[in-house]
């Protein structure tokens, strides 16, 4: 008896977040394997694997995949050894170590969405951002982060 009270207890917010991970995945599964076109509303209907037939065999998969393997194993190499000499400084005691913590921790308070608009738009415009300020300040052109280094400006802001 000890132990079914818990468990009755735990059942609706086991039951709720398995629905939240079980019906995305199970949409996803049933949209990927249905013809669907916006321009053609009309044609519908099962196709099967043709879906994933159509986008493995596109040219350009080999190049996206090539980009999201270099972003996601820039971005860990980067998160990882960043986070560890971070770490590794902020672990001595100083004078304002409690403040300098809580300035690390403070972007985690900003939703990605709204820190990527900020980098795109004040960090890295080539008029007047940031960082174009700078290059003008010691005399250099202001480069076009978006436009001339897209995946790089991509792992520099996340």
């Amino acid at each position: 008896m000890n132990r079914f009270i818990p468990r009755v207890l735990l059942a609706p917010a086991m039951v709720t977040l398995f629905l939240w991970m079980i019906v995305p995945l199970v949409m996803s599964i049933y949209f990927s394997v249905i013809r669907f076109n916006l321009l053609q509303p009309d044609q519908t209907g099962f196709i099967g694997l043709e879906n994933f037939e159509y986008f493995v065999t596109d040219p350009s998969f080999g190049a996206a995949v090539t980009n999201t393997l270099l972003l996601l194993g820039s971005v860990i190499v980067l998160t990882v050894g960043v986070g560890i000499l971070l770490a590794l400084l902020v672990d001595a005691p100083f004078p304002g170590r409690n403040i300098v913590r809580i300035l690390l921790i403070s972007p985690f308070f900003v939703m990605p969405t709204v820190n990527a608009l900020l980098w795109k738009h004040m960090m890295m415009n080539p008029i007047y951002g940031v960082l174009a300020q700078v290059w003008i300040f010691f005399g250099a052109t202001p480069v076009d982060w978006l436009t001339d280094w897209p995946l790089w400006s991509v792992i520099l802001i996340v």
